[in-house]
């Protein structure tokens, strides 16, 4: 049979191949220097990094250069087919073993562990069974052993506190009779496991796992690795990204692998005209590209989406959302907010001239308000018809829109904000769902909220008319800016001229041609006719409209 080469691909599922996928060297990704040396230390240590970052191609990538340098075996394994197990340790023991037992008999030659490991349980029990078997595979081969455990924090409850103590247990007797170095790899660090034991106690990983020396963070694509990446497939196809394109790619994905492969996946393969290769990938292209996976729902949107549920994370998401300042109020979810920058939904960041945790990029700032708000715009499109707020000639008419959204609040709020998981960000979320409604088909909504900044910031584009070619089209630019005045606000009468001053500021960083800014008065002592109202203010020679609900 003849040899059949595949077109190399931008890869969204699965770990990578060199021979099939556009790729960033993921031993550079990992730092290997560091790693060996941690190895050489023999030291047990984590690498962790939110969902679909790379790292089992890294582990993959790792574990094949071990055992060409030929100093150590080592052997990988995914765990992840023991949680269906859960609390029943021996049935997880079980698969472990026998997932170890292939890997083994594959990586290092030993034929018998397969058959062994039933006798290995019924000798020693499940809750040395791993540890028996590791000491015996190390007493029998003729180099130290490296064991990467990936997917370890997907084990649950009593299985993963038999696994990590059984780890730590046999610690004492490496290299000898047990792995030289452990390499667990997860989605969050050990210390931060919750693990709800069998008899209902609940134990931190750090707890029974005391012997990491490290904790290593898989990092995601800088933005020169993102146009290597891209400059792949140019060199592959011919095809040319627009230099213009980068600055958004990295708006839009902050680096986070799969994010940026899923881009240029749908640009240039899934957008079926661009599979013509002399059509250059611009900028148009890529924001549609990002609408488009936003309204997929795609695998990892969805994934990101269901940790919204999460008490943990709401408890971090919620203040961002409706623009909490930073008071010093966070430490008590200090733990709380490196849970979440763990799972890859937020970082930290200096902003204006302060401190800030900020959503991760522009992809997630749009999926995570949308998610919330799902059921409630499904709900707002059979009463809101996106005909009434287009002017003549097809712009968008931003005050008769927010005009509606007043005296829709006005009547519906108490009843609407009781659907919402995150009922202290309601106003927030509703005005969201219901300029979502009309926006789309149309246009953007470009989204900025942080813990610490104390304001929600909208950027609204429209192009228009919706009938004429790209082209063509002009683009409208609309600066909403969305302030709360809450039972607890310090200062009330600091909220109007703080919001003209930022709403001024915003707008002038997005070239706005309009600026609106909406203050939503939560005190439970003001009527709805003090609340509502709408006005003009120039502040710094700039007409901003202000809005009461």
């Amino acid at each position: 049979m003849g040899t059949y080469k595949v077109a190399k691909f931008f890869n969204t599922a699965g770990p990578g191949k060199e021979d099939m996928n556009y790729m960033i060297d993921p031993l550079r990704r990992i730092d290997y220097d560091e790693i060996s040396s941690l190895i050489d230390q023999q030291r047990y240590f984590v690498l962790h990094a939110p969902r679909q970052t790379g790292k089992t191609t890294s582990l993959l990538a790792m574990a094949k250069r071990i055992n060409e340098d030929g100093r150590y075996y080592c052997v990988y394994i995914n765990v992840e087919p023991a949680q269906t197990a859960r609390n029943d340790v021996e049935e997880a023991m079980k698969a472990i073993l026998s997932l170890f037992a292939g890997m083994a008999e594959s990586h290092l030659g030993i034929s018998f562990l397969s058959d062994a490991v039933p006798s290995i349980i019924n000798n020693v029990g499940a809750h040395l069974a791993l540890s028996k078997m590791l000491e015996n595979v190390c007493g029998a081969i003729d180099r130290p052993l490296v064991l990467m455990i990936d997917e370890i924090d997907s084990l649950i409850g009593d299985t993963l506190v038999s696994v990590l103590r059984q780890l730590r247990g046999g610690y004492a007797n490496r290299p000898a009779k047990f792995p030289i170095s452990v390499i667990l790899c997860g989605i969050r660090d050990v210390r931060d496991y919750r693990i709800h034991m069998g008899n209902g106690d609940i134990i931190t990983g750090g707890s029974c796992f005391n012997i990491k020396a490290e904790s290593l963070r898989l990092g995601d694509f800088s933005q020169d690795e993102i146009r290597e990446l891209y400059e792949q497939h140019t060199a592959e196809t011919g095809q040319i990204f627009d230099k213009d394109i980068y600055p958004k790619v990295w708006n839009l994905t902050h680096g986070q692998p799969w994010l940026v492969n899923a881009l240029a996946l749908q640009a240039t393969w899934k957008m079926r005209e661009n599979r013509d290769r002399s059509r250059n990938i611009t900028l148009d292209m890529i924001e549609e590209a990002a609408n488009e996976l936003i309204l997929e729902r795609a695998t990892h949107l969805d994934q990101l989406a269901d940790k919204l549920r999460e008490e943990r994370v709401r408890r971090v998401i919620a203040p961002m959302l409706y623009g909490k300042t930073w008071d010093g109020s966070y430490d008590n979810i200090s733990d709380d907010i490196q849970y979440v920058i763990d799972l890859g939904l937020i970082r930290k960041e200096s902003y204006d001239n302060g401190r800030a945790v900020v959503i991760s990029n522009d992809i997630y700032k749009e999926v995570i308000p949308r998610e919330l708000t799902s059921v409630t715009q499904d709900n707002l499109a059979a009463t809101q018809e996106q005909t009434w707020y287009i002017a003549p000639n097809g712009s968008l008419d931003i005050s008769k829109l927010l005009k509606a959204f007043q005296q829709f609040f006005r009547e519906n709020s108490e009843s609407w904000l009781e659907r919402f998981d995150y009922k202290e960000a309601g106003f927030q979320l509703l005005l969201q769902a219901f300029l979502q409604r009309i926006v789309n088909g149309g246009g953007m909504i470009d989204r900025e909220y942080a813990l610490g900044r104390g304001r929600v910031d909208l950027f609204v584009r429209w192009r228009y008319p919706k009938d004429s070619d790209i082209n063509t089209r002009k683009e409208q630019r609309v600066v909403v800016e969305l302030k709360t005045i809450r039972v607890k606000t310090y200062n009330p009468d600091k909220v109007l001229p703080d919001g003209l001053e930022q709403t001024m500021r915003y707008a002038k960083q997005s070239n706005a041609d309009e600026a609106h800014l909406v203050i939503c008065d939560e005190r439970p002592d003001k009527t709805w006719d003090e609340k509502i109202y709408e006005r003009v203010e120039e502040y710094n020679g700039r007409s901003i409209k202000v809005w009461g609900v």
